[in-house]
Order: structure tokens, then sequence, then C-alpha cells
């Protein structure tokens, strides 16, 4: 009897020289077995995948659209193509189209939306259009499941949107752990100078991600650690008015901004502590990189999933409100009882463990398959 065929499973991300959503999908795109799927990754906005290393049995599309809103017709034309069983999409703005073309999928294409921050926060917060509510209350009853990162997550979604519990999955984000302890171990250059303490933060620099904050809260840590310096990994829309803030706040020696580096574990080895200053969240691989690394966190409460993580937790300081007051007592406080080079288990990572995770999302996938079509309109 001739073998039945994979399952055909697209995921999509906008580009792969992104951040912690783009790298749970590349994670998962790795590691979901291609002896059980046919796995195709789809990136919007890519042009070409030339020096890619792609592992075998994994099929790259670079569909090159100037913006994931400008490449519908292409992604169609490819789902058109491939006629795959099942669409899994790494962040809500892919998210939005993917469902918004559903329609013209093939009827047996199963859609799963990943939605990568709090959705009351996120609205709440200002910056997005104002249509932004009307799509995800349109569009995410489109999709066969939404999946979340944390239960926290997941009952906001709900409140905020009215969506059935029974729609929704919360599965936890993939951490190669042993990846990253292997590449820190493997570090050789020194990418910090002078004594430190030395801060590290990572991210998107936006104005969401807190780092004004950080900059003011660095201000009374100086005072009383004066070679104290931070590095910022990210690049993004605010890193202008970022570096204006540096300048005005006489931080010029003391504050460097990388640019983008992937993945960022060569900071990781020098590092006196992560922070962590997001003012909403959903849960960043960034942070839980550094925790696999064994770094001490300073984190703002960002989100009810991200305190409900990190609350209590040994060589965790997490700040009571979100400003830059609460920020700097916290930096402050683990400044003041770390010993030199100091690192923890962080036992809280070992659920985001790259097998368990990919194990989860294996199982979402196949009871997906296996449930009864049910095209959403």
């Amino acid at each position: 009897m001739p073998a039945l065929p994979r399952p055909k499973i697209l995921l999509l991300i906008p580009h792969l020289d992104g951040g912690g959503a783009e790298r749970v999908i590349w994670l998962l795109a790795r590691g979901l077995p291609a002896e059980k799927y046919e796995l195709h990754l789809g990136l919007i906005t890519q042009a070409e995948t030339d020096g890619l290393e792609a592992p075998e049995g994994l099929f790259l599309h670079a569909l090159g659209a100037s913006r994931v809103r400008a490449g519908a017709f292409r992604l169609l034309r490819l789902v058109r193509q491939l006629k795959p069983d099942l669409i899994l999409s790494g962040m809500f703005q892919l998210s939005f189209l993917v469902l918004l073309l559903r329609p013209f999928f093939p009827a047996r294409t199963r859609v799963l939306a990943r939605q990568n921050g709090t959705v009351s926060s996120a609205l709440a917060f200002g910056g997005l259009p104002w249509y932004t509510r009307l799509l995800y209350r349109l569009l995410y009853r489109r999709a066969d499941k939404v999946i979340c990162q944390t239960r926290a997550m997941a009952e906001d979604l709900a409140s905020e949107l009215k969506l059935p519990e029974n729609r929704l999955a919360v599965l936890p984000n993939p951490v190669d752990v042993e990846e990253v302890r292997a590449a820190i171990g493997r570090q050789r250059q020194q990418p910090w100078s002078g004594p430190g303490p030395h801060l590290l933060a990572i991210g998107r620099l936006t104005r969401e991600k807190g780092f004004d904050l950080l900059l003011r809260a660095l201000v009374p840590v100086r005072k009383k650690y004066p070679e104290a310096c931070l590095l910022i990994a990210g690049t993004g829309p605010e890193e202008a008015a970022l570096k204006a803030e540096r300048h005005a706040l006489g931080l010029d020696s003391a504050v460097r901004f990388a640019g983008y580096v992937s993945p960022p574990w060569p900071f990781f080895a020098q590092a006196t502590l992560f922070v962590l200053p997001s003012r909403h969240e959903g849960l960043p691989n960034a942070l839980l990189e550094a925790a696999a690394a064994g770094l001490p966190i300073v984190a703002l409460p960002a989100s009810g999933g991200l305190v409900d993580l990190l609350r209590g937790q040994p060589g965790v300081w997490l700040a009571p409100e979100s400003t830059a007051e609460a920020l700097s007592a916290s930096l402050l406080a683990a400044l003041g009882s770390l010993q030199p080079e100091e690192r923890f288990a962080h036992p809280f990572v070992e659920q985001f463990r790259i097998g368990h995770a990919i194990e989860t999302y294996e199982q979402l996938i196949d009871a997906t398959l296996a449930a009864p079509t049910d095209q959403r309109t």
C-alpha cells in the first residue's frame, strides 16, 4: 500500500531578520519533523534566500513584498500553488492578512494564528490604527485556533474580543536552551568595555519596549555605580529619539546602541544582568534566552503572563509598576545584591525547552488537521 502523503504545512513570517516572533517560527520550521510534514516557510517581505542555511526538508519561499500588507497577491498566489493543509502565521499583522484572504484559500486549508502580544494593552497603549480592534474581532473568528503564549494572554484575548475559549490554545515559545549555553561557552570576543556593571537590553526600538524609561532609570544607577554601562541591541523607529535622549541625559559614554544582532547571545557572557523595560509585552524570547543563559533579570510588569512567570523567582527583580523610578529602584536592588558574575538556574525556563515546545505545536497541528473542516467566514 503506498504511503499517505505528508500534510503540507506553510509557516509564515515577514522575514528572518526580525525579533522574537520571527525566531519562534524559524525554530518551529527547523524543529517540526520533516518526515511527518512537508514543511514550507514563507517570507513575505524577504526578497531572496541566498545564503540561508535551511535544514533538509524545509522549502523556503521569499515573496519580496515591500511590506506585509502589500504582499496579499503574492501570498494568495503561493497558497493556491502549494495548497497547504495548514497555515501557521507568526504575528498578528500577518495573521490579519492571512485571515482576510482565507475565503480565497482552498476550502480544506486550516489556519493557526499566533498572537504575539497582549491585545488589551496593545489597543490601550495607542499607536495602532483605529480599526485594529475591529480587525481583531472580525478576523480572529476565522482562525481555527489562536495561539497565545500564556494563560493570562488567552484570558485577555477571550475577554477583549469575545472569542470562545475552545478557539484558543496556550503553547510555550520554543527556546533552544542548549544552543544558547553552548554559544556562550564558545564566546571569545569581549563586547563590553570598562569594569561595569554591564546592563543588557534587547528589543525593537519602539515606544512600547520602554527603552526611554530605561535611559531615565540609568541616571540614578550611575550616581551609585559611576562605571555602569548599558548596551541596547535592536533597531526601530525610535532609535533617533532614544539617541537624542541619551545625549540629553548625559549618558553618551554609558549607553551603546549595538543595532540588530542575531542571535544576541555573544552579549550574554559578560553581562551583569538583563533588563526588560517594556511598558507592555507578551512573553519575549529575548527574556527566555537570557534566562537560559542564567543572567539575573530586572523587569517591569509588562503583562499578567510575564508577572505570573517571574514573580518570586530567585535571581529576578520585578518592579511593582511601569515607571522609570520603579525600574531604577529595582536595578539598584539587584546590583546591591549580586555577586560578581553571579548566575541563576531559572528553572522556569525548562517549560520552554525546544523539544517540549515543538511537541505541543505538533499536537495542536495534528488535532487541527483531524478536526472537521469548518471554514471561517
